[in-house]
């Protein structure tokens, strides 16, 4: 059913009903002027009267001569005009006259000066009764003054009458305006139902285009539509984000994992023809099959948190303490390499919205990379890395930036270098790593809208990295901050240098853009 037949439906119902409460009202407000106006007419005629009834309860107390009599009665009568009077003395009725109800009528029991109504011989009367004093024994009787209520119920009936026609009349009337203006009204809704109707979002990227008509649910209803409409283009860009990155994952998979699986397949063919194999040689085969598999092992789980960083959502962004994440990552490192010095100094409470996973994945390839770098491989003698975490106000605002600088004391990274180590797959012939370890760095510092470079240290040889990423000093984060990322999270499928522009295109609030003095380079160092 059309909207419009709906409101004239509803309206052709609901009328009549407004008439006949309307109706209802007007009949007891008309029933209410006529019995005060019946009153007060009743109240003027006792007035009047009351002074000749007076007289003609004296004059019989005293026996005066029946003439005498009946001129009282008279005048008392002429008094009455188009009213009935009834006069009681203490010996019953003494006169009586004009329009009222028989003798036997129920009157009230005690006279009093408010106007009843009184039923007799199926009509009703409106009696008004006063008290007369005659001021003598004997004297003192009730004027009764009534009124037939037939002519006031007469009008109210009429004004029902009235009133049910009107009724019956609005239904049709009322129904086919109502259908003729909402008709008219829903026009703009109807123009923007066909506008939609041929919106395909699947085959087609033509969008709505809505003119504001002044009518607040229309423009709402459009507003929404576009709204729909955008995030159904955000999920499928998302959805199709998802699925080249499932494919860029399988192809980087298959790629890097030939060499590592040949090798491996070769060095088991050796063991299997070769059992005879000196034990040197055989230690030497398996050092290498160990060596493949942590190889292998390592490139699946970078590619996993790669593939992870290109799908996450801003719902996992929540109050991260950067210190805490900072230490943990430290610990682990030494854990893991307990030769191995490890300086780190932070500004306690310092607070970051981000996702904790990747900026422990910051954390963890920057202090393995520096390690690596500043001789920290297993079989040496140990490495020295340095960690400070402080923080900068940034602008009038008062913005802050918590800045992390990573020193190692290694060869350093030379300038002509420093444009691709954070490349997918690039490290350095005798790196260990899978080539993936600061591509995940470069991947999360964007993500957290932040930038990271890499400087030579500036107290003697080595290499330092530096992360900016916007930050909180003066309370926790409010968790319903909104989180924007970047629209095209691509580092598992794009190149190198289009890796390199989408993170410089994503500074943090506070964090000079590209092009500012601090410039937004992405660079590995082998890890």
């Amino acid at each position: 059913m059309r909207l419009s037949t709906r409101i004239a439906i509803a309206v052709g119902l609901t009328t009549p009903l407004l008439v006949l409460a309307a109706g209802w009202l007007l009949v007891r407000l008309v029933a209410d002027d006529l019995q005060t106006r019946e009153d007060a007419r009743l109240r003027e005629r006792a007035a009047v009267a009351a002074p000749d009834a007076r007289r003609l309860l004296r004059a019989t107390a005293a026996d005066r001569p029946a003439a005498v009599e009946q001129a009282r009665e008279r005048q008392m009568l002429t008094s009455g005009l188009d009213v009935g009077l009834r006069l009681v003395g203490p010996d019953g009725t003494v006169s009586s006259a004009g329009p009222q109800p028989g003798a036997d009528a129920p009157l009230p029991v005690q006279a009093a000066p408010v106007p009843r109504t009184v039923r007799a011989g199926g009509e009703n009367w409106r009696v008004l009764s006063t008290p007369i004093k005659g001021g003598r024994a004997g004297a003192d009787g009730t004027l009764w003054v009534f009124s037939p209520d037939a002519a006031s119920r007469a009008q109210i009936a009429l004004v029902r009458a009235r009133v049910r026609r009107v009724a019956l009349l609005a239904a049709p009337v009322s129904g086919l305006l109502a259908w003729a203006v909402a008709t008219r009204v829903s026009r703009p809704l109807r123009l923007l139902q066909r506008r939609t109707s041929g919106l395909d979002p699947r085959c087609s990227a033509t969008r709505l285009d809505h003119t504001p008509t002044g009518i607040a649910e229309v423009d709402d209803l459009a507003r929404t539509l576009r709204t729909v409409l955008s995030r159904y283009d955000e999920q499928a860009a998302r959805t199709a984000e998802a699925l080249a990155t499932a494919r860029s994952f399988s192809a980087a998979a298959s790629h890097e994992l030939r060499t590592p699986l040949m090798s491996m397949q070769t060095n088991l063919e050796i063991l299997t023809a070769h059992p005879e194999l000196a034990a040197d040689d055989r230690g030497q085969v398996l050092h290498d099959l160990r060596h493949e598999h942590a190889r292998l092992l390592g490139l699946i789980v970078m590619l996993r948190e790669l593939g992870r960083g290109d799908l996450i959502e801003a719902e996992a962004f929540g109050p991260v303490d950067l210190v805490d994440v900072l230490e943990a990552s430290a610990a682990d490192l030494r854990r893991r390499h307990p030769r191995a010095r490890i300086e780190v100094t932070g500004v306690p409470g310092l607070y970051v919205r981000g996702w904790e996973p990747g900026l422990r994945i910051v954390l963890d390839n920057l202090l393995t990379n520096a390690l690596v770098h500043g001789g920290g491989r297993e079989g040496e003698s140990g490495g020295s890395v340095e960690v400070a975490l402080r923080v900068e106000r940034v602008g009038e605002s008062g913005g802050a930036v918590a800045v992390l600088t990573v020193d190692d004391r290694g060869p350093g990274v030379p300038d002509r270098l420093r444009d691709k180590i954070f490349e997918r797959f690039h490290r350095r012939p005798d790196s260990p790593g899978s080539g993936l370890g600061l591509t995940l760095v470069a991947q999360q510092v964007a993500l957290h809208g932040g930038r990271i470079r890499v400087l030579d240290r500036p107290d003697g040889p080595g290499a330092r990295f530096e992360v900016r990423v916007p930050a909180q000093v003066d309370g926790v984060p409010d968790a319903a901050t909104e989180v924007t990322l970047p629209p095209h999270r691509d580092w598992l499928i794009a190149t190198a240098e289009r890796s390199r522009v989408s993170g410089a295109e994503v500074p943090g609030p506070g964090v000079p853009g590209p092009g500012a003095s601090v410039p937004h380079d992405f660079h590995k160092d082998g890890s």
